[in-house]
C-alpha cells in the first residue's frame, strides 16, 4: 500500500513503478524498474549522504500537479536536513530534500484548473525537489517568466518569496525607508537588494570582502564588510536615525548589533541562524527602541499560508521578472550526478547567488 504524507499526497512503495495519466488521476502499478531518479537520504551526515536511487513516481491528490523537474536550487535548509539538523518536513516513504524547482507539467489532478500538461512552472515545496518529478498543490506553482527561462527559474521561488515576505509583508519596508540585510551576496540577499530597489527603498548589506562588488552592481546603497570590519559604526554614521527593517539570516554576534542599529519602532526579521541562535540578548535595547523582533520560517508553514503568499507574489512581483526589474542571480550549475559537489560548494560559503542543479 502507498504511504500518505501530511498533505494527503500518496507515495508508492519502494520499487513500485507508477504511471500517472493526465485527467483525472489514473495510476497503473507493476513490480518493475522504478520510474524516476531522486536523492534519497538513507542516513544523515555530509554531502556523501546524497545518494541517487531509482524510485517510483509520486502520486498526487485531486488538486495536485506532477511536474517533471528541469532544475532545482540549493538552500541552507537542505544542508541542515542532510546533516540531520532539520527534521524531514514532508514525511513520506522517502526522505527527499529540495525546496524549489522549475519544470514542465506532466499530469494534473481531476480538480486542477490552473495548469495543463506542457505548461512551464516553478514553485516551492517543503521537500522532494531533488528528484526527476515532484507532486505539489496547483496553487503553489507559478508560471515561468519568459525573460528568465525554464532552466534558471528554479532560482526564484524560495529566495524571492522569503525576501519579499520578510522585508515587505512582515518587515513593513516601504519606499524611502532603509533596510539592512546580512549575507547580501546569498540567494536571499541578492533577492533582497533587487526587491528593495524595486519598491523605492534604500538598502545596506553586509557580506565578505570578495562579494562586495556583486552587491554594489545589484544596486545596494551601502555595502559593508561583515567581518572583521565594524559595520555597526559605518551604519550609524550613514543612517543616524537607524534602520527601519533588518533581515537577518546570520544571528550569532549580529543579534546585538542589530538591536543597536534598528530605528525607533523599527523591525528585525530573523530568517536564519547561520552564526548561532543561543547568545546573550540585550532586551532593554529592544524595549528602548520600541522595536519589533519577528522570528519566521517559510518551510514549515501550513499549505494555506504558502498558497496565499505564492498567489500574492505571483500577482504583485512576478511581472517584474518579465520587465527585467528582477532577475535570479546564479553562481554556478551542477549536473544531478554531482549534487554532492554542489553541497560542498555551499558549505564552503563560496557562492555568490544561487547554486543550481540541472536534473531534467
Amino acid at each position: 500500500m502507498p504511504s500518505i504524507d501530511a498533505s494527503g499526497r500518496q507515495w508508492p512503495e519502494r520499487g513500485r513503478c507508477v504511471r500517472i495519466d493526465a485527467e483525472p488521476w489514473v495510476a497503473t502499478a507493476s513490480w518493475e524498474t522504478a520510474a524516476m531518479r531522486a536523492v534519497v537520504l538513507r542516513s544523515h551526515g555530509g554531502p556523501d549522504s546524497l545518494t541517487i536511487e531509482d524510485i517510483a513516481d509520486p502520486l498526487g491528490g485531486p488538486e495536485d500537479v506532477v511536474v517533471r523537474v528541469r532544475a532545482t536550487a540549493l538552500n541552507r535548509a537542505d544542508l541542515l536536513q542532510v546533516m540531520g539538523m532539520y527534521p524531514n518536513p514532508r514525511p513520506a516513504a522517502y526522505e527527499i530534500p529540495g525546496m524549489e524547482f522549475s519544470g514542465i507539467v506532466e499530469a494534473i489532478g481531476e480538480r486542477v484548473t490552473m495548469w495543463k500538461p506542457g505548461d512551464e512552472v516553478m514553485g516551492i515545496e517543503a521537500g522532494g525537489a531533488y528528484a526527476e518529478k515532484i507532486a505539489t498543490h496547483e496553487r503553489q506553482l507559478m508560471r515561468v517568466p519568459a525573460a528568465v527561462g525554464l532552466a534558471d527559474a528554479a532560482a526564484i521561488p524560495e529566495v524571492f518569496l522569503t525576501a519579499w515576505d520578510a522585508l515587505v509583508l512582515q518587515g513593513r519596508l516601504t519606499s524611502g525607508r532603509w533596510a539592512l540585510v546580512h549575507a547580501g551576496a546569498s540567494g536571499v540577499g541578492t533577492a533582497s537588494i533587487q526587491i528593495a530597489k524595486a519598491i523605492g527603498a534604500r538598502i545596506a548589506v553586509t557580506c565578505s570582502s570578495g562579494k562586495m562588488e556583486l552587491c554594489r552592481a545589484l544596486g545596494a546603497d551601502l555595502v559593508l564588510e561583515r567581518s572583521p570590519s565594524d559595520w555597526l559604526a559605518e551604519v550609524k554614521a550613514a543612517v543616524p536615525d537607524g534602520i527601519d527593517t533588518i533581515l537577518d539570516v546570520v544571528g550569532g554576534e549580529e543579534i546585538e548589533r542589530n538591536l543597536q542599529s534598528v530605528a525607533i519602532k523599527g523591525c528585525i526579521v530573523q530568517v536564519g541562524l547561520m552564526g548561532g541562535g543561543t547568545v546573550p540578548v540585550n532586551v532593554g535595547a529592544l524595549m528602548g527602541r520600541r522595536a519589533t523582533w519577528i522570528g519566521t520560517t517559510l518551510r514549515v508553514r501550513p499549505i494555506e499560508e504558502k498558497v496565499a503568499l505564492t498567489r500574492r507574489f505571483a500577482s504583485e512581483m512576478l511581472p517584474l521578472f518579465d520587465s527585467g526589474v528582477l532577475k535570479p542571480v546564479i553562481d554556478s550549475r551542477y549536473p544531478f550526478d554531482q549534487i554532492a559537489d554542489a553541497h560542498r560548494h555551499m558549505a564552503a560559503n563560496a557562492n555568490a547567488g544561487k547554486i543550481m542543479v540541472d536534473i531534467g
